[in-house]
């Protein structure tokens, strides 16, 4: 493909290019280092029998570095989680000097994300020592421990790692947002979601090859799942668009405006963001039921906890609706849309400019919100419904197909972008991939 072809020529993306790849390597290496002191066939057999779960979602969440139990097992749940309470304190305008902050423009927000990495070191250090204390509590099967001389220095040296490990995958992640091609926390879940995927294909081939399951059921998997991806695409790439006029006026000599446009939202406007948070926020009670699962509450918590459960998937649904409209609340301001239409002598037809136009782009906005949270939920759910009650022999629910569709579509557009930037066609001749810019820590 020419396109392919010309991304080489350009040295400045190239290098991006190669420095993303290098990056998510080194991710992945780091991935495969497990911990001093733990039972690995102990390990491997606890997610084994839970893959059901909530654990074992996060670890292929995490794309294998929790059953692992390597130095990158916490990935970077705690600096989304961080990134969470961070917006969600801004949004709430808890604290006065947050405030201040984010009208200080970019000195501001450096500010604010320094903030966000203190708190992602608090997190971290909780989370680790929660997960470090369930393992040394936890049996498979009421086998051999996982962890085989839980002393001090085992915890000291673990929860140290384990922080350490997730403060470099977050500089990782940022180092690919800079000098890279996308978002660098997305890239880095997306790699590791992707890298069970061939294994995955293989074990389905030779359960077809054994006589496991027929050869028809194998197609009709894979095109459930083709039929999935397109509809996804379809759903991502869709805009509502509002037709925008431009009134003429006169610049000088020159008579300016006249021209008809129109003001595109995005059906899902906040992509794979919504599902990232949902997943990230749900680990935060099962680290605190970590603490002592022996426990009553704790047990109950763990149940609860049960990815195929219907509270959990409830739950689970009304996380991803509820981020969805955050997501908008924090990215678009109506008000601003209508201020600058209106200074720029742009009007909708029909509507008054001003406040009304403010109004009217917010109730087509929470409209189309609320459309592309209910699909971005069925895609989450109901696949992984699917799965559990026809037995498909492997994993790759409609969450990680969400992530790795939207994070796909978004690096695909921004490197679009460059070729068409440096007068290279893009990917299709006749229309641009539609993308999104996103930052998870913003």
């Amino acid at each position: 493909m020419q396109q392919i072809t010309d991304i080489f020529k350009i040295e400045d993306l190239k290098k991006r290019i190669f420095f993303v790849l290098g990056a998510l390597a080194v991710y992945r290496l780091g991935a495969t280092i497990p911990i001093p002191g733990i039972n690995t066939a102990a390990l491997q057999a606890l997610f084994e029998a839970q893959k059901g779960s909530l654990l074992g979602f996060l670890d292929i969440f995490s794309g294998g570095a929790l059953g692992r139990f390597s130095i990158f097992s916490m990935g970077v749940m705690p600096y989304i989680n961080a990134s969470i309470i961070m917006s969600l304190i801004q949004g709430a305008h808890i604290f006065p000097v947050l405030d201040r902050l984010q009208k200080e423009g970019e000195s501001g927000r450096k500010k604010i994300t320094q903030f966000t990495r203190y708190f992602t070191l608090f997190l971290a250090a909780f989370q680790s020592l929660g997960l470090t204390i369930a393992l040394t509590k936890m049996q498979a099967g009421g086998g051999p421990s996982i962890v085989t001389n839980p002393t001090f220095g085992f915890y000291f040296v673990t929860v140290l790692t384990l922080v350490t490990g997730t403060m470099f995958v977050m500089w990782l992640g940022e180092q690919i947002t800079e000098r890279g091609i996308g978002n660098g926390i997305s890239l880095i879940i997306f790699a590791g979601i992707v890298e069970g995927l061939p294994s995955a294909v293989m074990s389905m081939i030779k359960l077809i090859q054994i006589d496991e399951i027929s050869l028809l059921s194998g197609i009709l998997i894979l095109a459930m799942v083709a039929a999935i991806v397109g509809f996804v695409i379809w759903v991502e790439t869709a805009q509502r668009k509002i037709p925008v006029q431009y009134a003429q006026r006169m610049v000088g000599r020159k008579m300016m405006g006249g021209a008809s446009t129109f003001l595109p939202l995005k059906v899902d406007q906040s992509g794979v963001i919504a599902v990232i948070f949902a997943v990230s926020l749900l680990s935060v009670p099962y680290t605190v039921g970590s603490f002592n699962p022996d426990a009553a509450w704790a047990q109950k918590l763990m149940g609860f906890m049960n990815h195929t459960s219907l509270l959990y998937q409830l739950f689970y649904v009304a996380l991803i609706i509820f981020f969805c409209y955050f997501y908008n609340s924090v990215s678009i301001n109506p008000k601003d849309l209508a201020e600058n239409m209106k200074k720029w002598g742009g009007f909708i037809p029909g509507i008054r400019p001003g406040e009304p136009t403010a109004q009217h782009i917010e109730w087509v906005l929470n409209r189309i919100t609320l459309g592309g949270a209910l699909f971005v939920s069925a895609i989450a759910v109901l696949p992984d419904y699917l799965r559990a009650k026809f037995n498909v022999p492997f994993y790759f629910g409609g969450t990680s197909l969400l992530i790795v569709v939207g994070v796909a579509l978004d690096t695909i557009a921004q490197t679009e972008a460059h070729l068409v930037m440096r007068n290279y066609e893009g990917f299709y001749k006749n229309s641009r991939v539609k993308g999104r810019w996103f930052n998870v820590g913003s």
